[in-house]
């Protein structure tokens, strides 16, 4: 991967492209929707939900966890994975303010 320059662009939109980024792959979004859909889940339940190996799914989740869009906890020997319920409400409101700033009535065009 190149190098990305992060020098000029404010917080807010440096925090909005990494959550984008972490979202941008197909099995990390169906992660996402399956935590969503199973507030309390485990590793290997997702393992057997996606079509993907089980170290796979083990790098994706740990994708979302560095970025901090989920957060996880050892109970006994199992890893339970859920939401961050913190960062999810950062995620969301910068996508709300990035969405209402365009106005498609102001007669854009190109």
């Amino acid at each position: 991967m190149g190098i990305v320059k992060k020098e000029g662009f404010d917080e807010k939109t440096l925090e909005l492209a990494l959550l984008a980024k972490a979202l941008g792959n197909p099995a990390r979004m169906a992660i996402i929707i399956y935590m969503i859909e199973n507030p309390s889940c485990i590793c290997n339940d997702i393992v057997f939900k996606l079509p993907l190996a089980q170290s796979t799914i083990s790098k994706h989740l740990s994708e979302l966890k560095n970025v901090g869009l989920i957060k996880g906890e050892i109970e006994g020997s199992k890893l339970c994975y859920c939401i961050n319920p913190k960062v999810w409400s950062t995620l969301k409101l910068l996508f709300s303010d990035l969405f209402q700033s365009y106005d498609g009535e102001k007669g854009y065009s190109c």
